[in-house]
């Protein structure tokens, strides 16, 4: 070996020896890798605003009263077939499981009881083509023939997924 090699070899050892020692004055930090994987399909909803509009309810007829609106949805992504589900909160004042409520506009402790479904709730489509979701609703007539006179409404948050 030349002298020249094995000086560089000594530097070498004791800029290393050097480092390694030093290392316990050095600081260091913690950090979280992460990531999110996004779906390969996104499903939105076309319509902001729509009403479930039951009319003017009259008390005497005890008639079952329907309604039913649509909202729109397209899906969109990588792939040529999205995968979706909808669902409900079953809205601001329900007690319990599909147990909807709408609350008296004034008066807070009246609520008329009525029932929620949507079609369809969730299935295959293609993408990039436009969906229709159909919601009905239906009141029976002895849920709201002791009813106080005056507005009901409620809130209902629909989702859809992904």
């Amino acid at each position: 070996m030349t002298d020249r090699i094995f000086k560089y070899i000594l530097l070498s050892f004791i800029l290393l020896a050097t480092l390694a020692g030093g290392s316990a004055l050095a600081a260091s930090i913690n950090f979280t890798a992460s990531a999110v994987v996004l779906s390969k399909n996104q499903c939105r909803f076309l319509n902001n605003n729509i009403t479930l509009d039951f009319g003017n309810l009259d008390p005497t007829s005890g008639a079952v009263v329907n309604a039913s609106t649509t909202v729109n949805f397209r899906c969109q992504g990588s792939t040529p077939i999205a995968s979706y589900a909808i669902a409900d909160d079953d809205g601001m004042h329900e007690t319990g499981l599909n147990a909807n409520r709408m609350q008296h506009a004034t008066n807070a402790a009246q609520y008329i009881p009525y029932a929620l479904s949507m079609n369809p709730t969730n299935g295959n489509v293609p993408k990039n083509v436009p969906q229709t979701l159909t919601i009905d609703g239906t009141i029976n007539g002895a849920d709201y023939a002791t009813a106080e006179i005056g507005a009901y409404t409620d809130l209902v948050v629909i989702s859809i997924l992904p």
